[in-house]
């Protein structure tokens, strides 16, 4: 009996420990994003439910809890983790954390502003520096019936490759031109980054009925 209590203790020890090291402790500046992994899924829906029923230890000051506490006031609840969820789907808009002095690029499809993973590359960081002071409004135009491209009015560093794209997908062309993607294509082109909280339907749907435009900012 005494070895069974032991091995239950144990067992329960090595649970607890499970818990205490899932918290990521880096951070975000983006709410919904617990994991702080650059985007809003439903692992961070999770976490903040895990959080609400106390089997997350998430504490107030906490990168994590400012994530988690998506509608701001104070708590992380159940309501939080269905707000979360909604993000992750595209139903809800991507939003900074307070205070958040990260200055990361930011794309504004018309009014609507998505969440993008960049790519660590030169282009990018040149973009960065292009829109840091002033934001870059960008005229797009569907072509092809896959993509939204626009001239950034100025040439940026290129490193082309052939490439198969995806819906999501944020590409160079050309060397003076971006390319959104809702559809697929083949081409020489160099990569800038990937919308990561919409589905494929969803971006069709944002980019697909027409001419729109991409607004550039860092935020």
């Amino acid at each position: 009996m005494r070895r069974l209590h032991q091995w239950q203790f144990i067992t329960a020890l090595v649970s607890v420990l499970a818990i205490l090291f899932s918290v990521p402790s880096a951070a975000s500046s983006l709410v919904g994003d617990v994991d702080a992994d650059g985007c809003v899924s439903s692992a961070d829906a999770r976490l903040a439910l895990r959080a609400a029923v106390k089997l997350e230890p998430i504490f107030p000051g906490d990168a994590a809890f400012r994530a988690a506490d998506y509608d701001g006031d104070g708590s992380i609840t159940s309501a939080d983790a269905r707000l979360i969820l909604r993000a992750s789907v595209g139903l809800e808009p991507p939003r900074r954390t307070e205070g958040s002095k990260s200055e990361e690029l930011t794309l504004t499809i018309g009014n609507t502003i998505v969440a993008v993973v960049w790519e660590d590359n030169e282009s990018v960081s040149v973009l960065k520096e292009l829109v840091k002071e002033k934001p870059l409004t960008i005229q797009a135009s569907m072509y092809g019936g896959f993509e939204q491209v626009g001239p950034l009015g100025t040439s940026l560093p290129a490193n082309d490759a052939q490439t198969v794209t995806q819906p999501g997908d944020i590409v160079l062309y050309a060397g003076d031109r971006i390319v959104v993607f809702y559809g697929s294509n083949s081409w020489a082109y160099t990569r800038l980054g990937h919308i990561t909280d919409r589905t494929a339907a969803q971006l069709k749907d944002l980019l697909g009925s027409g001419d729109v435009t991409l607004t550039l900012s860092v935020e």
